[in-house]
């Protein structure tokens, strides 16, 4: 309860407020009550990134940009594709990253079994799978 109060106060001081809370298989959880709406300031801006599973406000309509109790929410279900060309860039910026980690200045393949990121991303090693 404590947790809800602290974020209600922080949502009704922000000009903007990102929401991003998904759970797999299940509708996204509410974290932006509508009271919360009511509480922010004329013109501040919610983007619901859960909006297709249901958004993390009540408020959210899915693929569609609206303005409720003074706060403009933004439910649109493809952000990616309103900025293709920013959202490709940085897709091949991360894999280009992560091919630095497994790929030596000479060109061979190398895999540092002691990087966290090459950890969470390996499957199999040895014939074996490592993660389900």
């Amino acid at each position: 309860e404590r947790q809800k109060l602290e974020v209600a106060k922080r949502v009704a001081q922000a000009d903007v407020v990102i929401t991003t809370a998904l759970i797999p298989g299940r509708a996204a959880p509410v974290l932006v009550t509508e009271d919360m709406v009511k509480a922010m300031k004329p013109g501040s801006v919610i983007v619901d990134i859960a909006a297709p599973a249901g958004g993390n406000c009540p408020l959210t309509e899915a693929g569609r940009t609206v303005v409720k109790h003074g706060v403009v929410i933004v439910g649109e279900t493809n952000l990616p594709a309103l900025v293709a060309a920013d959202a490709s860039a940085l897709y091949a910026r991360n894999v280009l990253d992560f091919l630095k980690l497994v790929i030596t200045k000479e060109g061979t393949l190398t895999v540092p079994l002691d990087d966290d990121i090459v950890a969470a991303c390996r499957v199999t090693q040895d014939g074996q799978v490592t993660r389900a």
